[in-house]
């Protein structure tokens, strides 16, 4: 079974203007559309083929970099997709409570993640993770993220944040941490929430 590109549960321009339209075109229908095309070609012919994202990620270690780059980028924006949204609804209940015992507050959460976002260096991802049923923070270069053996920090991502520069170079130029600071007000709380009960 060949991986396919996923839709978008909104349309191009909902997260304006916080996300521009345009970006969000290129961003889905080109550079997410490569990673799928280039992960089907990486796998033809290999035991990979009929192996989940899931099932990739969690034995990279075994995969070539065509692998790890292309699985990478198709499981991250897939992700980063699904927690985004016009209709960020709110945190609330136990994962609330999880984030304000670990971050201090939403605010503490929202600083830790752009702290890591910022200081990524060059192109990759801030993760918000569960990880032996507690919530961390941690960043990944390129493509990697935390469910790849070859993760530095493992766990669950139920967030993640691509700070690639064609996530915002068009509305945003160089100015990272202004993208980092408005993508808040698109995030799908409600997603990232139900992720967090599964990946308890």
């Amino acid at each position: 079974m060949a991986f396919t590109l996923p839709a978008l549960p909104y349309a191009h321009e909902a997260l304006e203007p916080h996300i521009d339209s345009q970006t969000m075109i290129i961003h889905h229908t080109k550079h997410h559309q490569a990673y799928v095309d280039n992960l089907n070609k990486a796998l033809a012919g290999t035991d990979g083929e009929n192996k989940s994202l899931e099932e990739l990620m969690s034995n990279m270690s075994s995969y070539p970099a065509a692998v790890r780059n292309n699985g990478g980028g198709h499981f991250n924006h897939s992700l980063f997709w699904s927690i985004l949204g016009a209709n960020n609804g709110a945190t609330q209940g136990a994962f609330a409570e999880s984030i304000n015992n670990t971050f201090g507050s939403l605010d503490g959460l929202k600083e830790k993640m752009n702290a890591a976002g910022t200081t990524r260096f060059g192109s990759g991802w801030a993760w918000l993770i569960v990880k032996d049923g507690k919530l961390e923070v941690c960043s990944t270069p390129n493509q990697d993220n935390p469910l790849m053996d070859i993760a530095e920090v493992k766990g669950t991502p139920i967030l993640g944040i691509d700070v690639w520069e064609h996530a915002y170079y068009l509305k945003y130029q160089n100015r990272r941490p202004e993208y980092l600071g408005a993508i808040w007000n698109v995030i799908n709380w409600n997603e990232v929430e139900k992720r967090y009960q599964a990946a308890l």
